[in-house]
């Protein structure tokens, strides 16, 4: 199967087990589950204009799901000939191709589908790493900002005066992390709650920069790619291939043993 229709399925089996699970629960009020009942019977339920029917809303929903669940190739499917698909698959007609060809296709397309990604990566890399790169060389000019022998970049926001952590340390730290362009990829601050974990598991940028840090400092770290997620960046994730990342920190304390 390809990866569209596997995730088709999902959408549709999600819905299914969604609605046998309301099913089954059993009612907390009787009176009330009756209501509910009875409403449901009529269509009844949020509504929502242009689709006056639980039919309606139901068949919508799981286009939602596939629309969603197509995105990443949306520019190399034709939504007519989806619909045709399903439009026969469901009406038990004959289909235009069989499984054999459907499995061939769907390598195929995987394969194609793959080379592109490489190819997105690679120039991504290329991109992010030049820019990267001119963005450090100007930085490291800039009053304030000093550069270690790997090429990672700090600025003193504000000097405490506690002990240093060393990598077998477990630290709580406040901080943001956030792209070249500024948008925030990470931020302790946001989640309302400061980040506890072991120095020695972060990527290398981050303990040589907390290293430099006395209990109670907060520093402006700038990381290039070979001291953060390298030419892979963060799969899925917002972190681009060869990306320089900017964070701020804040060393609130370094964790006893027994206080974790």
């Amino acid at each position: 199967m390809t990866r569209f229709s596997r995730h088709a399925s999902v959408a549709l089996a999600a819905a299914a087990l969604a609605v046998t699970v309301t099913a089954c629960n059993p009612p907390a009020d009787k009176a009330k589950s009756d209501t509910k009942t009875e409403e449901a019977a009529k269509g009844s339920g949020p509504q929502i204009a242009g689709l006056p029917t639980e039919k309606d809303k139901v068949s919508y929903m799981i286009g939602m799901q596939m629309g969603k669940s197509l995105e990443q190739v949306k520019d190399e499917v034709d939504v007519d000939v989806i619909a045709k698909a399903i439009r026969s698959s469901l009406a038990g007609e004959k289909m235009l191709m069989d499984e054999k060809q459907a499995q061939e296709i769907a390598q195929a397309f995987g394969q194609k589908m793959q080379e592109k990604m490489i190819a997105k990566a690679k120039a991504d890399a290329e991109k992010n790493k030049a820019e990267g790169d001119k963005f450090l060389a100007e930085n490291a000019k800039k009053p304030g900002v000093k550069t270690t022998a790997s090429g990672l970049q700090y600025q003193v926001i504000t000097e405490g005066t506690g002990p240093k952590p060393k990598d077998t340390d477990v630290v709580r730290v406040h901080y943001k992390g956030a792209l070249l362009d500024g948008k925030t990829f990470d931020s302790s601050y946001d989640r309302g709650t400061p980040a506890t974990f072991p120095l020695g598991g972060v990527i290398p940028g981050w303990r040589e920069g907390l290293a430099l840090m006395p209990v109670g400092s907060k520093y402006k770290l700038w990381i290039p790619a070979s001291i953060g997620y390298g030419e892979a960046g963060t799969q899925g994730g917002p972190i681009g291939p060869n990306a320089t990342l900017v964070f701020e920190v804040e060393l609130l304390e370094i964790v006893k043993p027994d206080a974790k």
